[in-house]
């Protein structure tokens, strides 16, 4: 059997089983963005602190590569519903993370901690066909184990060599500091891995043939979406009766 062959006899269920999962994963709503938040403000005081171990742990929490798969899957599939939510919300989960990789930048400089930047700050603006090479090979892994239920213990695995928050946390610390070194560094490192995850996910997508399940990525959506507005309008209740509440 071919390498191509073992690739294309991946069971319907699961393909959209992954399809499902990943839409789900990537939506954009409150839970998504505070981990997005956390795991950059994690990272940012472990590259400060120069702590490869902070720095790796931050990688294992952080949900951005879901929306980043998605917009591989939505270009696969031709769908602008799916393309258009993947960048809008990596969009604005990469604007929260400087945001808040430039606050604990600034948090980190007072006290008895100077916040200057050390060999694993360094390591992350100097990008190279290397790190293109390893995104495009992480990119192909975590899509395959996506669509394979048997290997998705390997998934944090994959996201913590990709590294894609440890680059956007760098990108802060330098607007921080006004280093444009550092960002300039930071943003390119950033923008070679999505463009090697994107690529091969997209290839690998396409010869599973996951592409052919646009109605259930579809679907989820709306389920997703419908959820989101049911979630807004319980707080929108909750914070009327707390103002109409006697005092």
């Amino acid at each position: 059997m071919s390498f191509l062959s073992r690739l294309q006899v991946i069971h319907d269920n699961d393909k959209s089983r992954a399809v499902r999962k990943l839409v789900e994963d990537s939506t954009p709503d409150f839970d998504f963005f505070l981990l997005v938040v956390l795991s950059i403000l994690m990272a940012t005081f472990g590259l400060l602190a120069g702590s490869e171990t902070i720095v790796i742990g931050s990688m294992l929490i952080a949900p951005l590569l879901h929306p980043i798969l998605g917009l591989a899957l939505g270009v696969s599939m031709s769908n602008h519903k799916l393309i258009r939510r993947s960048l809008k919300t990596t969009g604005k989960a990469v604007a929260f993370a400087i945001v808040a990789a430039i606050v604990a930048t600034f948090f980190f400089s007072f006290g008895s901690f100077e916040g200057a930047l050390n060999d694993t700050i360094i390591s992350r603006t100097a990008p190279s066909l290397i790190f293109l090479i390893v995104a495009v090979i992480a990119g192909f892994a975590v899509t395959y184990a996506l669509v394979r239920p048997d290997l998705s213990e390997t998934l944090p695995g994959v996201a913590v060599s990709v590294a894609l928050i440890p680059p956007l946390a760098v990108l802060g610390i330098g607007i921080a500091k006004f280093d444009p070194g550092i960002v300039a560094g930071s943003a390119v490192m950033f923008g070679v891995n999505v463009l090697g995850i994107v690529a091969a996910s997209m290839f690998a997508f396409s010869i599973m043939n996951v592409h052919g399940k646009e109605k259930i990525a579809q679907s989820v959506i709306r389920k997703e979406d419908k959820r989101i507005e049911k979630e807004k309008e319980r707080i929108e209740k909750i914070e009327k009766e707390e103002v109409e509440a006697p005092v």
